[in-house]
């Protein structure tokens, strides 16, 4: 038992630190490295079910490599590869310890999480206003980004314990939710004042798709009513939380700037939208890929696109395996949201935020995110388990027949 404890809090450390990325390699990355190793001796194992993930993540991988003919300077690049690498094998890290201890790993990564985000967001948030010492540390081009490197990861960073807690707030009484309200005010301040349009959609999509789905898990119809009373008092207090942050001069011009849908760096010439027509284009002339960084050389912007960037940097390849293992996660992943497990409510939030993900898949490169790879672990570590769970009952012997008083055993 202490050892499992000892091995729980690590985990919540570890999970905790994924909310620091002002410098690489994080806090979080060296940990995990040790953690890791010391894992791997004392036990540390890979299932039958994972290994569809785990081979698309290694071609992937391979196609980036692959990817180096076509370069001239290999030290950046390397650099470069090794951090996917490193991605990689977190998400099979993750998804191999959550099958031991299930229920208790699972509510510890889920409070880790949250404690992070909100941690973060304050920070965010305080710098924003100037209203910390060294506050400059947490914003960039006017905008939060908290304990990270970038606005655009640190607004996304937020998504999953944002849907957790609102998920948490439908499904219970009101009374027992003041904490996990003043939570979601936090959170989504922190995901407005990042002025990230990719964390704005994704909010949007995951608190959609997750009302939904807690709606549709829920069978009683008075707590469904419920849930639509909640919902109308959510919307009236987002709104009203708008407005405050809208009432602010620096912010409302901020806003006013970032809402449009569709800036000037997207549509102008060689703007984000014209580049990806013409990378679709190059990649088809390039097997191998371009190599990291590459097209951003040859285009003066990265590609801001997932899609493309799985061609460009990862070869035809790397481009492929990913995109087969997005489909393989929603088809593993799908059939999870409506099992009854004490889980299951978690597994929805990440699967939310999963589809948010994939969405701003088309407007962002994020092949580098440590918490979308924590995604992908959960979500094939509780395919995995339920993979696991479903063999045992299939070998469990029947039930006996039961005539009167005497049970009687069946045949075989």
């Amino acid at each position: 038992m202490p050892a499992r404890m000892v091995a729980n809090a690590v985990i919540g450390v570890l999970v905790f630190l994924s909310g620091f990325v002002l410098y690489e390699p994080a806090p979080s990355d060296l940990l995990l490295c040790a953690v890791v190793v010391v894992w791997a001796f004392l036990g540390l194992r890979l299932s039958r079910p994972m290994l569809p993930m785990i081979v698309l993540m290694l071609l992937y991988m391979s196609g980036g490599l692959l990817s180096f003919v076509e370069l001239k300077a290999f030290q950046k690049p390397a650099i470069y590869m090794a951090t996917t690498g490193f991605l990689a094998i977190s998400s099979m890290f993750f998804a191999a310890v959550i099958q031991t201890d299930t229920e208790r790993r699972l509510k510890v990564i889920e409070q880790s999480y949250i404690a992070a985000a909100i941690v973060t967001a304050v920070l965010g948030i305080l710098g924003y206003f100037g209203a910390i010492p060294y506050a400059e540390l947490f914003t960039l081009y006017d905008r939060a980004k908290g304990a990270f490197k970038d606005p655009n990861v640190f607004g996304p960073f937020l998504i999953l314990p944002l849907i957790v807690l609102t998920r948490a707030v439908l499904t219970d009484k009101l009374a027992n939710s003041g904490w996990r309200l003043l939570g979601i005010g936090i959170l989504l301040a922190g995901v407005f004042l990042s002025f990230s349009r990719a964390a704005w959609g994704m909010a949007i999509v995951a608190l959609l798709l997750i009302t939904v789905l807690a709606f549709v898990s829920e069978p009683r119809q008075s707590r469904r009513l419920r849930m639509i009373a909640y919902i109308a008092g959510g919307l009236l207090a987002v709104a009203l939380l708008l407005a405050l942050l809208l009432s602010i001069p620096l912010v409302q011009d901020l806003f006013a700037q970032r809402f449009k849908l569709v800036q000037e760096y997207d549509a102008g010439r060689l703007g984000r939208f014209e580049r990806h027509i013409l990378g679709f284009f190059l990649i088809q002339e390039h097997p191998f890929g371009l190599g990291p960084f590459e097209f951003g050389k040859m285009m003066g912007e990265d590609e801001h696109n997932m899609w493309l960037k799985g061609f460009t940097a990862y070869g035809w390849l790397g481009g492929v395996s990913y995109i087969a293992l997005v489909v393989w996660t929603l088809l593993i992943a799908t059939p999870l949201l409506f099992r009854a497990r004490p889980w299951t409510p978690f597994i929805q939030s990440v699967y939310a935020v999963y589809i948010g993900h994939l969405l701003i898949h088309n407007v962002i490169d994020n092949d580098h995110w440590r918490h979308l790879f924590l995604i992908y672990g959960l979500l094939w570590g509780a395919y995995a388990l339920e993979w696991k769970n479903r063999r045992i009952a299939a070998r469990a012997p029947p039930p006996p027949l039961v005539f009167g008083p005497v049970a009687l055993p069946r045949a075989g």
